[in-house]
């Protein structure tokens, strides 16, 4: 079952959280520093901090969820986990470039500040073909 379409929507969502973030800013500071993955965790703020910890954790559920197609009731409520911590993200990302002052602290927003509507576009997607297979597996069950 790791050839079912579901498979390629979370390994996408697992490209974007664990490798695309490290690749592409989140941020470019004013002194034309760009904000990183990597950069998240020496930062000294508390919610920078956790956008680090809750993207490599996105990654880590996505990739757990792919291994988990045996039992796809676990993989769909793992897919929600994931858009929850996704949400939070997208929710933290678009708080910290909105009450920042543009010319003291952040003087341009990068891409990575989207790769969490990707991500939940991805797994939302990946959730509706988890839902369908069950259905489908229900539906033959049915006729034994």
């Amino acid at each position: 079952m790791i050839q079912r379409i579901q498979t390629v929507y979370l390994f996408a969502a697992f490209i974007i959280a664990g490798v695309l973030t490290n690749l592409f800013s989140f941020f470019t500071l004013s002194q034309g520093v760009e904000l990183f993955l990597a950069d998240t965790f020496t930062n000294s703020s508390v919610l920078l901090k956790s956008v680090g910890v809750f993207f490599i954790l996105s990654a880590i559920l996505s990739i757990v969820a792919i291994f988990s197609y045996k039992k796809r009731q676990n993989q769909f409520v793992v897919g929600r986990l994931n858009i929850l911590i996704n949400f939070y993200l997208l929710s933290v990302l678009m708080y910290v470039s909105l009450t920042l002052p543009g010319e003291m602290n952040i003087s341009e927003k990068g891409i990575g500040i989207y790769f969490p509507i990707a991500i939940i576009v991805l797994l939302v997607m990946a959730n509706k073909a988890i839902k369908k297979d069950e259905d489908l597996v229900k539906s033959v069950d049915r006729l034994r």
